[in-house]
């Protein structure tokens, strides 16, 4: 286990194990809306948060009761988030190949690995 060594407040001459936990970050939709009438939010959560629970940040909205659907993802918080590596769900990939951002987020790790 990664770890490393901290002084423990209060504690005169010792240390402690600290460990440091890698948190996998998903993109995925929250379902909002009443009965029979689904909207979703886009959101950024910890993988281990329940569907509907915590998450970090907001970054769009989906509606597929409008037609067409209302899909609203802010290009660049969702293009940051997955330069950083999180990962999005099946649904959420479908969303952003249909808005373009997946195609420029393709786009982006080609020329950045081409660069390195």
């Amino acid at each position: 286990m990664d770890g490393h060594y901290e002084a423990a407040a209060g504690f005169s001459g010792g240390f402690r194990l600290v460990a440091l936990a890698l948190v996998m970050v998903r993109i995925r939709l929250m379902r909002t809306g009443k009965r029979k009438q689904p909207s979703f939010r886009v959101v950024v959560a910890d993988q281990r948060s329940p569907r509907d629970g915590r998450f970090v940040e907001e970054i769009g909205v989906y509606n597929p009761l409008t037609n067409p659907s209302q899909i609203r993802i802010e290009e660049d918080k969702a293009l940051g988030w997955l330069s950083k590596g999180a990962q999005p769900s099946a649904g959420v990939v479908a969303l952003l190949k249909r808005s373009g951002i997946w195609q420029k987020h393709k786009l982006a790790k080609k020329t950045a690995g081409k660069a390195s």
